[in-house]
């Protein structure tokens, strides 16, 4: 029981921030699952592709209490346009990741996501969201691209790749956080539906039946920290704070990619 406890607020703690922010949280839980419950690495990378499937659809449903569906549904082109580069990027990732040198590809990965907290810091707290956005069929270009990108490394990370989903549509579309956030669920659902699909087809599957107890109480508290997070947190937390606190993700995100 004591475990159990710990699994839910853990969930619930991780699945807080994950629905203000508008992320399914996997960085931040999977060092949870490997150091303090003790789970071997793909029974934790399972475990935590199942808690995010929960908190990415719970944060998206609770969110539309601040953004309705109806808001969100009157941006489909930009989502879709993500939505389908991600699907091709998140494909072909599976086929030649293992040809690329892991080491070289982290430490690429990890200055992106530095380079992508020092854009968003300079843009809203110095240029005051003065950058230029591009339109037209450069901007189409530029969101296929960005989503083939982020497809690649949610895939070969292991996560929904909210935290590049978000400041794409920050820098290219210039939404507002919270507005990006609810968009970037709506791209990371179907992303993490395909991959907990290829993921029921392993073996290592039954770590869900054989923890099922563990895993409820963390789906349970995910759920409850997912709507405090994405309902009643965002409807009155600044778009300041939203902003640094997704800079202070990409950092440390950076910061433990590089160092893995």
């Amino acid at each position: 029981m004591k475990r159990n406890i710990l699994s839910f607020l853990v969930g619930f703690f991780v699945a807080l921030l994950g629905g203000l922010i508008g992320l399914g949280g996997a960085e931040f839980r999977l060092p949870f699952l490997l150091s303090l419950f003790h789970f071997l690495p793909l029974q934790a990378v399972i475990i935590n592709k199942a808690i995010s499937l929960v908190v990415v659809s719970s944060s998206f449903f609770s969110r539309l209490e601040v953004i309705p569906l109806q808001t969100l549904l009157g941006y489909w082109s930009a989502v879709l346009n993500l939505l389908a580069g991600s699907i091709i990027g998140a494909w072909v990732a599976a086929d030649w990741a293992t040809k690329v040198h892991s080491k070289t590809l982290q430490k690429t990965i990890a200055l992106l996501l530095l380079f992508i907290a020092l854009v968003l810091f300079v843009e809203g707290y110095i240029l005051n969201n003065a950058l230029p956005k591009p339109h037209g069929y450069l901007l189409i270009f530029l969101a296929l691209f960005a989503g083939f990108f982020i497809g690649v490394v949610a895939a070969l990370m292991g996560v929904a790749g909210g935290e590049l989903l978000i400041p794409t549509f920050v820098l290219l579309y210039g939404f507002d956080l919270k507005l990006a956030g609810s968009l970037s669920l709506m791209v990371s659902m179907p992303t993490m539906i395909s991959a907990f699909a290829r993921y029921s087809r392993d073996k290592s599957f039954l770590v869900l039946k054989e923890n099922h107890s563990f895993v409820l109480f963390m789906v349970l508290g995910s759920m409850a920290g997912s709507y405090v997070g994405g309902s009643l947190l965002l409807g009155i937390a600044p778009e300041s704070l939203l902003r640094i606190l997704l800079v202070l993700i990409l950092l440390i995100s950076a910061y433990k990619v590089w160092r893995h």
